[in-house]
């Protein structure tokens, strides 16, 4: 079963559950994978569902920290039950040990040395660990290990 076809499994699910929450946020999944595919004409594989996913999770954060900064924890609250909901179709996170091997890995296969090559080391990375890991901190690690 596709990550497609299990969310709208589990939109029927949740409507026969009455769980008005969960259907909310997977009704909005599935908005955000139609309108790519729409706006981009294709069918989406499992990759690019995750890849849509990451970046619904991704502006989640960023509301949650703006609206932490700006004292509206009741939004933020929101925002962060909408987080939960989405982050169980995503794959488990990678730890430390294996985001470092996957670095080290890269490294090595790309003959990286210096600064100047981390784009293809973080190409390498995010090809292998795609919805497992955040990129932003990934990324920060691989410079850090290339400048010194």
């Amino acid at each position: 079963m596709t990550l497609k076809q299990q969310l709208t499994e589990d939109m029927k699910n949740a409507m026969r559950a009455g769980d008005k929450h969960r259907l909310g946020v997977i009704r909005l999944m599935l908005a955000a994978i139609k309108q790519r595919e729409v706006d981009e004409r294709i069918e989406l594989d499992d990759l690019q569902v995750l890849a849509t996913l990451e970046k619904m999770l991704k502006q989640r954060r960023d509301s949650v920290s703006q609206f932490d900064a700006a004292g509206r924890e009741d939004l933020s609250a929101i925002e962060r039950a909408e987080m939960l909901v989405i982050e169980t179709y995503l794959p488990a996170k990678l730890d430390e040990a294996e985001i470092d091997a996957l670095i080290d890995a890269a490294i090595s296969e790309t003959g990286a040395s210096s600064p100047r090559d981390m784009g293809k080391v973080v190409a390498a990375v995010k090809e292998k660990a795609a919805g497992r890991a955040d990129m932003a901190a990934v990324s920060g690690k691989i410079k850090a290990r290339l400048a010194g």
